[in-house]
């Protein structure tokens, strides 16, 4: 790391500390709007913010090959910290929905020429290890954010706002001084951004005409679908299929938890799992094919959430944890490597920012299993989700036929 680019280096350590804040308000912003403006409608309002996302990734990554990395990075950053801002000083719920969407569009902006920042800048053969440690620093944030903003966002959720704004602001200036561009023959687009957003559009059109993305895309969709249920079926499933239980034991002396409990230690060991393994996985597998990784991780996690359903003991479900866990860890660097060598270098950023379709589309089918819930049984939705991994798996070998045939 200490060879690293400055670049990399200022950015490693502005988004680590940004996702510790973001991981400390983002957890509980539905259960504040519900309570609010009610559950039904929070409900509704939370299915904007993953097609928004689509929408910024998709201009960022598009602005980011013409108009180049760091003024859509500065432009994402800005608008991030100017909608916490408004956020910390409103006294609308509505106002906070609206700076809600805001940080999310400014995020979705940053995105992909962050992505496309470090594809630029690391050779390919370092490119797994440098997206695994970014990833890493974002998994810190998720392990450490949601114990302090269990606190802070209820008790001194202005505080925490402004400072959210306070470093963003910090961030943006550091990017405006020290992060120079990237873009492979850069030259600043002369056009119109009107006339260039909708050149972009064109050129998503095309992209998603490519046949080996759209098979990799779509093969995404699956696997997003079977890991997105920690947060959605699996809820549901521990609160209503797993039954409070002993952890500890030892002569009079006992731990027990709730289900509920019981669920927090699995997002808690799902988390921790990321920050302490990703890195080593990722080394571990450096030398595999994109191939076999995307196929092994799209595999595990699917046995992993079928095994769920076949025990309720505390440390059977742990050890499941683990399984799935490493088949979603081990997929994450990887994906980003491959998205970034096998675009073209002078549309790096709008294939970046058309990967996110994966997400969207997934986290938008994903809630199809909590509605399943109330007709079938665990076992029928968790082996639907092992299916949905069979067919990611499929595709995946599909897509890397095609890949290595247009090689050759």
């Amino acid at each position: 790391m200490r060879y690293w680019d400055y670049n990399l280096k200022v950015r490693l350590m502005g988004e680590a500390m940004f996702n510790l804040l973001y991981w400390m308000y983002f957890p509980f912003i539905a259960l504040y709007f519900s309570m609010e403006l009610g559950n039904h409608i929070a409900g509704l309002l939370m299915t904007v913010p993953p097609i928004i996302s689509m929408l910024g990734s998709l201009i960022g990554g598009g602005l980011a090959d013409s108009m180049g990395r760091r003024p859509m990075m500065l432009a994402g950053s800005t608008l991030q910290a100017i909608m916490f801002i408004v956020f910390a000083l409103s006294l609308s719920p509505w106002l906070d929905y609206l700076a809600f969407i805001g940080i999310g569009l400014g995020g979705a902006v940053y995105r992909p020429p962050s992505s496309a920042m470090v594809a630029d800048l690391v050779p390919e053969k370092d490119r797994r290890q440098v997206f695994a440690t970014f990833t890493t620093a974002k998994n810190i944030g998720a392990v450490l954010g949601p114990a302090i903003g269990a606190i802070l966002f209820f008790q001194y959720r202005h505080a925490l706002l402004w400072t959210c704004a306070i470093v963003l602001l910090t961030y943006t200036v550091a990017i405006f001084f020290i992060v120079r561009e990237t873009k492979p023959n850069f030259v600043k687009a002369k056009a119109q951004i009107g006339t260039i957003i909708i050149q972009q559009w064109k050129d998503y059109h095309i992209i998603l005409r490519d046949k080996i993305f759209a098979i990799y895309i779509l093969a995404g969709v699956f696997f997003v679908v079977t890991v997105m249920q920690l947060d959605l079926y699996l809820p549901v499933y521990f609160v209503n299929h797993v039954p409070a239980q002993t952890l500890i034991h030892w002569n009079d002396w006992s731990f027990s938890l709730t289900s509920t409990e019981i669920f927090g230690w699995i997002l808690g060991l799902n988390g921790l799992l990321f920050v302490l393994f990703v890195l080593p996985v990722t080394k571990w597998l450096k030398n595999w094919r994109e191939r076999d990784v995307f196929i092994l991780s799209s595999l595990i996690s699917g046995i992993g959430m079928l095994a769920l359903g076949f025990h309720t003991n505390i440390w059977y479900l742990f050890v499941v944890t683990i399984i799935f866990t490493f088949g979603e860890l081990m997929r994450s660097p990887v994906m980003e490597s491959f998205v970034s060598h096998y675009a073209p270098a002078d549309a790096r950023g709008k294939y970046i920012g058309a990967d996110s379709l994966q997400y969207t589309i997934g986290r938008f089918l994903a809630p199809i299993t909590v509605f399943l819930s109330e007709w079938f049984e665990p076992m029928g939705i968790l082996g639907l989700l092992f299916i949905f991994s069979l067919i990611s798996v499929f595709l995946y070998s599909k897509l890397f036929k095609m890949y290595q045939a247009i090689d050759n």
